[in-house]
């Protein structure tokens, strides 16, 4: 259930990339926010009801309302027309979250590929707090790249192959996820920092999403 989710967390994540880079109107992008949202606040709420009370699937499943909150303060933030800030300073708390759940799937539940997965998910929640909470407007096309990016890398392909049973070498998958994030992320900044592109006023109330 819980991968079903996650290939929803990578299309929504990809259409607010878009809605960043001023390709998708943010009204429109809202409601698939709250679409999303929803499942993702019902997802783990399920997975902890049937968990019997599993410590590790029950940390497991908690991480996933970090991300159903998210779209849910985004979806009904763009469409009332709410200033960014609060979801910005939210998207800190999530980002420093993250980085607690990369060592537990590390650590405790010796998922590599996830630790990973969840250091993507800190950074782009630490450029979510950036451009909404501080206002950083000069990082607007680097954010919806990135968002876009994370969108297929960690939710579309990773919860496709694990639906279809092909997720194998996790610690092969790390590597690559790892080395991916530092060449493609590393390459945007230079392409994207002189950027003329501003967001429209569509797109300046939004933002983002993002994962399990």
């Amino acid at each position: 259930m819980a991968n079903v989710g996650l290939l929803f967390v990578g299309a929504v994540l990809f259409m607010n990339g878009l809605m960043l880079l001023g390709k998708v109107e943010a009204r429109a992008a809202a409601v698939f926010n709250l679409f999303v949202g929803a499942l993702q606040v019902l997802t783990p709420t399920y997975l902890i009801f049937v968990a019997d009370n599993d410590p590790k699937k029950i940390l497991a499943a908690s991480g996933i309302y970090l991300f159903g909150f998210t779209y849910l303060y985004v979806g009904i933030g763009l469409l009332a027309g709410l200033d960014t800030t609060g979801v910005g300073y939210y998207s800190l708390f999530v980002a420093v979250a993250a980085l607690g759940y990369s060592f537990v799937s590390f650590r405790i539940l010796k998922d590599y590929p996830f630790g990973v997965i969840w250091l993507y998910w800190a950074f782009l929640w630490f450029l979510f707090f950036l451009l909404l909470g501080l206002k950083k407007d000069g990082l607007t096309a680097y954010t919806g790249w990135v968002t876009a990016i994370e969108g297929w890398v960690t939710g579309v392909i990773p919860a496709g192959l694990l639906l279809a049973g092909y997720w194998k070498h996790p610690d092969a998958a790390a590597i690559a996820l790892g080395v991916f994030a530092v060449v493609v992320f590393g390459a945007l900044w230079p392409l994207t920092r002189n950027s003329r592109h501003r967001p429209t006023p569509a797109a300046s109330t939004t933002e983002l999403s993002a994962p399990t």
